[in-house]
């Protein structure tokens, strides 16, 4: 959503830091002729409070509330004051909930007796937890007067009455109106009093409010309001003639949340400590906390719906939560924000209104975890309570357009599993429904689950409508189960014995031959100048910005979009692709390699849209992928280039502002917009934007790569694809369809587009999905009942739960929610029913609605049909494929202890958020790296200290030398670092898998300690692990005594340990530091750690001893030693090193060959003497 209601104090701080200091848009700004009151304003918030706490610490609770607003506003003390909640209620005071002109010890007993308690506003009920208190103005009611400030599409508009108050009656007929275009400045304060101010006599009064009003429409705009009304508003002249002052004394508010980026910085410095309580000089005092919008009362935000809350502003996909029955019975799981209100109408319409529990939608491509940690939010909450029926879970979704419906259900199915028993034990049956990228995999892996989970689960996929599974779920007749689907069924449903609303049971792959299956629908012959067979002419009539020869600019590194028009372009037997070339302003030119068909192409990228304009000057049409931040600027650059005729935006949470701005702009240069926030468009065998209709196997089904006669028109980007799948089974197909956004003002409106399809004379048949919210569906009511359109119009709004819904809920998208009763669904049918468009009952009727319009057609030869065309082959890459299921190839790898292609990293099958919430440690990550299971927790400990005890032993050992030396070399860490493990061997620190190897040999042989010594010296052979330079018996190394305590105290048996302190015992009796050193140490732990730890058996534990693990610990730990040096060098600045010569023995061999007659003070250098022969 974009414009979000905001509490009246976080308004008044807004306009207390901006009413002077916003920059003016007036053609003159005037000086201010009213005095702005000193700001004072105290909250008592107890959000954190909940109800069901005991009355004593609610009571505690209220009481720290009101204390800390005593203390940081210690005017309360000594002002009469006003208190009242903050909680976007309206009317408080008819509903006795404003105190007036009351002591401060009188507010804070008000305010008690309220906290934290219920209380009704007409029929919604909710919790008082937020209060404002401010100082009560004494004053005349001759000096309220009421003015307010609104968004429309064309501009803003100013209306103003000279009585303001609480009986201020009807503000629409009564009001003064100053409308604003976007594009001119506010007039100056003369206009505005004529305007506006005519009614008041005094002209002080009237110069006051001309500058004030001019003060706040340059805070409105500056700070991206979308609505603010003040009532009342008073003057309150001085007995000095000076200034008066005007003050604001009941606001309410909402501003643009998708601005954001633009004025949040504004917003919190407003509601810094600072402002609120003039700490000035402190550090921070000026940032104060973001924005808040708080939920509308009676619906108190929900710890789970702040979570999703959260969730959703971490990402760029969607995310949405309302709780509307927490004990309801039917819980919807729905992707797409207009296939989720679609859902909760066929609920409502079938009298489940008050069973629905929640309503909410995820769409955007989330990732697999984004859809887990939704999903198990949901079922989290459904599984709380019993419900004498049981319980029913809708997961269901439209034609996604890219979502990769497997991996999104990866994610659910996840879920699901971990709550098996609670879904049985609440008898929930679960209901599927859904389509796009990869549908197939996603259904049959829900199909599975279905089989094994122990609940009920029914599989549909886009073989039957939409909402067809709700009837289903409920127990009730299908609506639309009457007519006939044209299309064969694409996976049959094994669970029962038919399919809502499709009784074949034909199995189709769509990869394959599902675009042959011929319909039972013949096709439309199209006429003689259908735009696909046209002559290419200079220019393509108004009424068709999109032909078989458009070609367009891609705005943004989009190849994957880029990739799908260009095979679209392939299967339509286009003869020159679509996209000329591509803008990418944060690179330099270049090509990017493409397919078309199966062969390889070259796409031109550009660095500025003034080259690809240049180099392409037939390109009219640009698909703008920039982001919402940059968006405005870059679509105002594409307006300024007369051969662009269309431009597509398709980023979500533009500005409100900025979009106007646009229209207005586009309006002047003649060009149509389609958006912001939409999927885009097609033109079958035509010309597609982005990634409208989905993949290729949708599209063939769909039958979008050849016209039909049924043009439609959607503000949903997922429910555009639906349509594009209900017209292909109960018509001759699409002639053209557009989604021109979810926003509230859209760049071209459905009237736009409608007046488009009436002048085409290719396309016979109108459709129109509108939505709760706005009045541009009225425009074509209209347009139909003055005769401006005469093709037949189907048409259907959707959004007809919300009046049903006790408290006010915004639905998936921007604009969907209505601000008035003409705004609502119901109203806008009536209205387009009433004007002669077709207009069905429920939208699951509109199907066979379309089938009888169309079939009319047909009967009165509107329509000639024609036989289908022999369906293209559509080629698939090779990744896809493979994803599919549908190639396979020999690997090039094995790897068996990761994975890295699903939505989380995986360790030997441990997801990364496991590894971390059960916090494994270090030695458990390498348990499952090395290992391939989980060790036991005083293995992982035993592995964790191994590395610790390696990690260093000083700079001279020969590892950490070659390291300093190199690093002195000025080689990076990298280099060093790998000069110093080259060193590592069985001098050095390679000693552990030789001494394991020794001790555990001679062990499992039976030799005894004496025998083992003796036979290592008859081979003359060192017994690796025993021996140190410095540590001996008398010195020992608490190395070893701190693992060998450890392991002794800690592991299941140490019996090579017990061996190998055997052979100590010799080896010292002969000389004092042959003593278990710990290398020695560590290997025969090890050894003793793989055998007895339970989790390896005697060959896997044999294994892993021979392929050099042990090696690897000193390896691993050493590194850390290593990398300290390294950088201790660097960090040293420590110059070349040299050895020194006094510490090199200098030999000459001639020298040794003559018997040593070298003086001392000769320069000895070997090889320097001549070598004879004898």
């Amino acid at each position: 959503m974009s414009a979000k209601a905001i509490r009246e104090y976080d308004g008044k701080l807004l306009l207390a830091n901006y009413l002077l200091q916003s920059p003016t848009l007036a053609e003159e700004k005037p000086a201010a002729a009213f005095v702005q009151p000193a700001t004072r304003l105290a909250q008592v918030n107890l959000n954190q409070v909940s109800t069901t706490e005991s009355a004593e610490k609610i009571a505690e609770a209220v009481d720290a509330a009101l204390d800390r607003a005593e203390r940081l506003n210690p005017w309360l003390l000594t002002t009469k004051l006003v208190a009242k909640p903050d909680q976007l209620i309206k009317r408080r005071g008819k509903s006795g909930l404003l105190l007036l002109n009351a002591e401060w010890d009188a507010v804070k007993q008000w305010i008690r007796e309220r906290a934290v308690k219920e209380a009704s506003v007409g029929t919604i009920s909710g919790v008082l937890k937020t209060f404002l208190v401010e100082p009560f103005v004494p004053h005349a009611q001759d000096v309220e007067y009421y003015v307010c400030i609104q968004s429309h599409r064309d501009g803003d508009e100013i209306l103003f009455t000279h009585e303001g108050g609480i009986d201020i009656g009807d503000v629409d007929a009564k009001a003064l109106r100053l409308p604003i275009p976007i594009d001119q400045a506010l007039p100056p304060s003369e206009r505005i009093a004529s305007a506006l101010l005519a009614d008041i006599s005094s002209e002080t009064q009237r110069n006051a409010l001309a500058t004030f009003i001019e003060r706040l429409y340059a805070v409105y705009v500056d700070l991206n309001f979308t609505y603010l009304e003040i009532n009342p508003l008073v003057v309150l002249e001085s007995a000095d003639g000076s200034a008066p002052q005007v003050i604001y004394l009941d606001l309410a508010a909402k501003l643009d949340q998708t601005a954001e980026f633009e004025s949040g910085d504004k917003w919190a410095r407003a509601r810094s400590d600072a402002v609120v309580y003039g700490t000035t000089g402190a550090a921070g005092s000026d940032v104060g906390p973001a924005m808040d919008f708080p939920a509308p009362f009676g619906r108190e935000l929900s710890r789970e719906e702040a979570y999703i809350q959260e969730l959703d502003a971490k990402t760029g996909a969607s995310l949405k939560l309302t709780i509307l029955n927490k004990n309801g019975r039917v819980w919807t799981m729905v992707a797409g924000g207009g296939a989720s209100v679609v859902y909760s109408d066929a609920i409502a319409a079938l009298g489940y209104a008050n069973e629905l529990a929640n309503y909410g939608e995820y769409s955007g491509a989330p990732s697999e975890t984004q859809t887990y940690e939704y999903a198990k939010t949901i079922l989290d909450l459904m599984t709380r309570t019993q419900h004498p029926d049981g319980k029913v879970l809708i997961i269901g979704g439209g034609i996604a357009n890219f979502t990769n419906v497997a991996t999104t259900f990866k994610g659910i199915i996840r879920a699901l599993k971990e709550y098996k028993q609670a879904l049985i034990a609440t008898n929930v049956r679960v209901f599927v429904r859904r389509a796009g990228p990869n549908w197939q995999e996603g259904l049959r892996a829900m199909r599975e689950l279905g089989e094994t989970l122990g609940i009920e689960i029914r599989v549909y996929g886009p073989e039957t409508h939409v909402t067809a599974i709700v009837p289903l779920a409920l127990g009730k007749a299908s609506a639309g189960a009457g007519f006939k689907d044209s299309l064969a069924k694409q996976i049959p449903d094994s669970t029962v014995p038919s399919t809502p609303g499709t009784p074949s049971q034909m199995d189709v792959d769509p990869l394959r031959s599902g675009a042959s299956a011929t319909p039972s629908v013949p096709v439309a012959a199209p006429s003689s100048s259908t735009a696909a067979d046209a002559e290419v002419t200079a220019s393509a009539p108004w009424y068709s910005p999109f032909t078989a020869h458009t070609r367009s600019i891609v705005y943004g590194m989009q190849p994957r979009a880029v990739q799908g028009m260009l095979d679209f372009d392939y299967i339509c037997k286009r003869k020159v692709p679509s996209v000329a070339c591509m803008v990418y302003p944060f690179g330099g030119n270049h090509v990017q390699k493409f397919y078309w068909g199966t062969q390889e192409t070259l796409l031109p990228v550009f660095s500025s849209l003034k080259e690809a304009a240049k180099r392409f000057p037939d390109a009219d049409v640009v698909v703008n992928f920039a982001s919402c931040r940059s968006v405005y600027e870059s679509t105002k650059e594409m307006l300024a280039y007369p051969q662009i005729r269309t431009v597509a935006i398709i980023a979500e949470g533009v500005p409100e502002r900025h979009t106007r701005k646009l229209i207005s702009l586009s309006q002047k240069a003649n060009v149509t917009i389609i958006g912001p926030a939409t999927v885009g468009g097609i033109k079958p065998g035509c010309f597609k934007i982005g990634n409208t209709g989905g993949m290729m196997d949708n599209i063939a089904s769909s039958k979008l790569y050849r016209p039909g006669s049924v043009a439609y028109v959607s503000k949903s980007g997922g429910m555009s694809n639906e349509l594009n799948n209900i017209v292909a089974r109960t018509t001759d197909g699409v002639y053209e369809g557009v989604a021109i956004g979810g926003d509230r003002y859209p760049g071209t409106t459905f009237l736009d587009h409608m007046m488009r399809y009436e002048a085409d004379p290719d396309c016979k048949m109108l459709l129109l999905l509108g939505e709760v919210g706005g009045v541009e569906e009225y425009k074509v009511a209209e347009a139909v009942r003055a005769k401006k359109i005469t093709k037949p119009v189907v048409a259907w709004c959707i959004g007809t739960c919300a009046g049903m819904f006790e408290t006010e809920v915004q639905f998936g998208h921007a604009g969907a929610l209505a601000n008035s009763d003409s705004e609502t669904a119901e109203a806008k049918n009536a209205s387009l029913r009433a004007a002669g468009v077709h207009v069905p009952d429920t939208f699951e009727e509109l199907p066979a609605l379309l089938n009888q319009v169309y079939s009319d057609l047909v009967q009165k030869a509107v329509i000639v049909p024609r036989p289908e065309p022999e369906a293209p082959k559509i080629p698939i890459d090779y990744a896809w494929a493979q994803e599919l299921g549908l190639v396979r190839k020999p690997a090039s790898f094995v790897s068996t202890i990761c994975d890295d292609r699903g939505q989380e990293l995986l360790y030997a099958g441990m997801r990364i958020s496991d590894v971390f919430r059960e916090d494994i440690g270090i030695g458990g990550v390498l348990s499952l790296l090395w290992f391939k299971r989980r060790l036991p927790t005083y293995a992982c400990k035993f592995i964790e200290m191994v590395l610790m005890l390696t990690a260093d032993h000083g700079p001279a050992v020969s590892g950490a030398h070659n390291t300093i030396v190199t690093a002195r070399a000025g080689k990076d860490l990298i280099s060093s670092l790998c000069s110093g493990l080259l060193t590592i061997g069985d001098r050095f620190g390679g000693a552990l898998d030789g001494a394991a190897d020794l001790f555990s040999t001679a062990y499992d042989k039976g030799l005894s300690p004496r025998e083992f010594v003796d036979s290592m010296r008859r081979q003359n052979k060192l017994i690796l692990g025993i021996g140190h330079k410095i540590k001996s018996r008398t010195n020992p190394d608490l190395r070893v005594s701190i693992i060998t305590e450890y392991a002794t105290k800690n592991f299941p048996a140490t019996p090579i340990l017990d061996y190998a302190r055997a052979v100590e015992g010799i080896t010292t009796a002969k000389k004092d530091n042959l003593i278990l050193n710990v290398d020695g140490a560590i290997g025969v732990l090890f050894v003793d750690l793989l055998r007895h730890s339970g989790a390896f058996s005697r060959e896997e534990a044999d294994e892993y001893a021979r392929i050099g693990t042990l090696n690897g610990l000193f390896v691993l730990g050493r590194s850390i030693g290593f990398i300290g040096h390294y950088l201790d060098q660097k960090r040293l600045k420590q110059g070349l090193y040299r050895h020194p010569w006094d510490d090199i023995s200098y030999l000459n061999p001639a020298a040794l060959q003559g018997g040593m007659s070298a003086t001392k003070n000769d320069r000895v250098q070997v090889g320097a003497a001549k070598i004879t022969s004898k």
